[in-house]
């Protein structure tokens, strides 16, 4: 949520974060000097020390920057294990991660209670319906990261909300992910907005025009648009895993395929579909679409994606020339003729339903698995 300080209180913010960078990359230096990543030897290492330096900065404060510190440490530690080039984590301007004693969350007055370098500050936040009605089914209010973007103070908070129960009905909806369609459940939605791929085509070659300048105003665009981008695609995920929660009903369970290690494991002709399958974000989204539908009060859960592509929905005949072209499936055995990917959401619940011994009976279920196109 967006903060609104006075501008007295911007100045306090601002340098409590300052003071809080300056911690945190002290504790970074500490422990990459000493290949340290044990939290409570750099407490020790670091904290007297600390506290001397920024007499200002509350305890709790500085022990929160010394927490950050361990977590980027130990990240750039095992990066370095692993082989891959690292430096010493730093930092400007450090998020600070507030807790149950650093701050206190007022939702009925609009104000949050913020411990700072100038003692305890009441900063009044800017509403909107989305954040009021995850609010309204708060339970608890955990941690909270205070933000400096743009010139802006945000507040990042964590909320406790209690998940729908989930009351099974029966149905299931399998969703087939892709790149040429973002989703197809196997009850014929297809979901996802077809502008999608040529604003990222529009962005990639943007992208490659500025990396081809090199510039420093192309290196300072290039910034902005990494950020732009992975806004976009974001903004894309949440729109869709919200159209595929919105068109099932409460208890049904979504079947999706596991796609783990598949930049590996497939290989795309074309140098298009390649970038394409690396910038993927169907991690991102599964994740979206997994507490969405926790919400509602359905599960989602995958399956093994192998021959879904190739097996017939209707008559279960595998065979790789079953997928005539990306979008047109014809079963060699039976003759059966559908859209691939609608074919292939069909498969991805019989598959479920075959691991869970489930009858294909009755609802949604009996409608999407059916063998008409």
């Amino acid at each position: 949520m967006l903060l609104k300080p006075t501008t007295k209180q911007e100045e306090i913010l601002l340098r409590t974060l300052v003071e809080h960078t300056a911690c945190f990359n002290a504790v970074c230096a500490v422990g990459w000097q000493k290949r340290c990543k044990n939290g409570v030897t750099l407490h020790h290492e670091t904290y007297r020390t600390l506290r001397v330096e920024h007499p200002d900065l509350p305890a709790q404060l500085l022990i929160a920057a010394r927490v950050r510190a361990t977590e980027a440490v130990k990240s750039a530690l095992n990066r370095l294990k692993k082989g891959s080039k690292t430096s010493c984590p730093h930092g400007n301007l450090v998020p600070i991660r507030y807790d149950a004693r650093t701050y206190t969350f007022h939702p009925n007055a609009s104000v949050v209670s913020l411990s700072t370098v100038a003692s305890r500050q009441s900063v009044e936040f800017a509403r909107n319906p989305h954040a009021d009605r995850l609010l309204a089914q708060a339970t608890g209010f955990d941690s909270a990261d205070l933000v400096y973007r743009k010139g802006r103070f945000w507040l990042h908070l964590v909320v406790t909300i209690p998940d729908a129960s989930f009351s099974p009905t029966g149905n299931v909806v399998g969703v087939d992910m892709g790149l040429n369609h973002p989703a197809v459940t196997s009850t014929a939605n297809f979901l996802g907005e077809k502008r999608w791929k040529e604003i990222d085509r529009r962005y990639f070659r943007l992208k490659r025009a500025l990396q081809a300048k090199g510039t420093r105003s192309a290196k300072r665009h290039l910034r902005r648009l990494s950020g732009k981008v992975h806004r976009f695609r974001r903004d894309c995920d949440h729109v869709l895993s919200r159209r595929i929660v919105d068109s099932v009903e409460p208890g049904t369970v979504i079947v999706v395929e596991n796609l783990n290690h598949i930049r590996t494991r497939v290989k795309q002709r074309g140098r298009e579909s390649r970038r394409r399958l690396h910038s993927w974000t169907f991690a991102q989204l599964r994740s979206f679409l997994k507490y969405k539908a926790v919400e509602k009060g359905c599960v989602v859960v995958g399956i093994d994606p192998r021959h879904t592509s190739q097996m017939c929905s209707c008559c279960g005949y595998v065979h790789r020339s079953n997928r005539r072209t990306q979008s047109r499936f014809l079963c060699r055995n039976c003759g059966f003729e559908l859209n691939a990917d609608l074919n292939a959401a069909r498969n991805i619940a019989r598959k479920y339903l075959a691991s869970s011994g489930m009858a294909a009976t009755g609802g949604l279920l009996s409608a999407s698995l059916s063998c008409q196109p």
